[in-house]
């Protein structure tokens, strides 16, 4: 069975010791030879500048396809087409293209009023130039803004019939879960490949309180398995063991890509592509 191929999503650091995570984890992982990595815009849009500095340094420092991420989340569309120019103009030609989460102090999305007011409207307007690769994010549970299961997969295929390309999924617990909302995507007569997310736990805690804001939904096994494991200074082991069954169940199923959520904590996401078979490919000669 070949193995799969890998991306990586990172986030723009904050601080000068967030900078040094950030780098950290691009120098670790980069050696995996990964298919393109993401760079996230933070809740609201709150690092548009960051995401524009740290997208074009890995772009032009180690050679990686980098996908930005682009919301509609306060800016207006003149604004948000000329952010995707500018990435354009320094041959970054893929975009990760999200509705975007609230500003902070905002329960719900609201869309400007000369600004961008759904994924498939800043989808159509980056396809029509013409210049640009889009993937799209999916939702194998229930996004907390749908009105039940069939309207996340309705807003996918807009998205896709708008002009992207793939479709990348929030992270979820179990490759079931990933089965049968591929399965569905599938009846719908969506044919672009849809890219798990994987979110490897560093921190079980967090982990819960990430899924609770997306609506994914922990199983009762998993929290039994790492509340044992966090009592026997075994959480790390576990990590590790858990990210790789659930990818070699996806491999088994047919999956061809994994998507990794980093955060960037790069140990567990290496740790995991080893088990999986995948050794680093090359020795980088650049740093940022």
């Amino acid at each position: 069975m070949p193995a799969p191929r890998l991306s990586f999503e990172f986030f723009p650091p904050k601080s000068l010791d967030a900078s040094f995570r950030l780098w950290n984890t691009v120098n670790t992982l980069a050696p995996l030879d990964p298919n393109f990595v993401s760079v996230t815009y933070g809740a609201g849009g709150t690092t548009r500048k960051l995401t524009h500095e740290a997208v074009e340094t890995i772009h032009r420092n180690y050679g990686l396809k980098v996908a930005a991420h682009l919301t509609c989340v306060d800016a207006s569309r003149e604004e948000t087409l000329a952010i995707a120019q500018s990435y354009a103009e320094v041959g970054v030609t893929e975009i990760v293209a999200l509705r975007g989460d609230a500003p902070q102090g905002q329960s719900r999305f609201t869309p400007r009023a000369d600004g961008f007011a759904s994924a498939p409207e800043l989808i159509e307007a980056l396809a029509k130039t013409g210049k640009f690769t889009i993937r799209v994010g999916a939702y194998p549970d229930r996004h907390p803004d749908a009105a039940n299961d069939q309207a996340d997969i309705d807003w996918l295929k807009r998205k896709i019939d708008a002009g992207a390309s793939s479709a990348i999924t929030q992270f979820f617990f179990e490759a079931d879960t990933f089965f049968r909302f591929r399965d569905r995507c599938a009846d719908a007569g969506i044919t672009a490949p849809i890219i798990p997310g994987i979110l490897p736990i560093e921190n079980w805690t967090g982990v819960q309180k990430f899924a609770a804001r997306c609506g994914a939904t922990p199983p009762a096994w998993l929290d039994e398995a790492f509340t044992a494991a966090i009592r026997d200074d075994r959480h790390d082991l576990l990590a590790t063991a858990v990210c790789t069954e659930l990818c070699s169940d996806l491999i088994e199923g047919g999956v061809e890509d994994l998507h990794f959520y980093t955060l960037n904590k790069p140990e567990l996401t290496r740790e995991v592509a080893r088990a999986l078979g995948i050794a680093p490919q090359v020795t980088l000669q650049k740093v940022a």
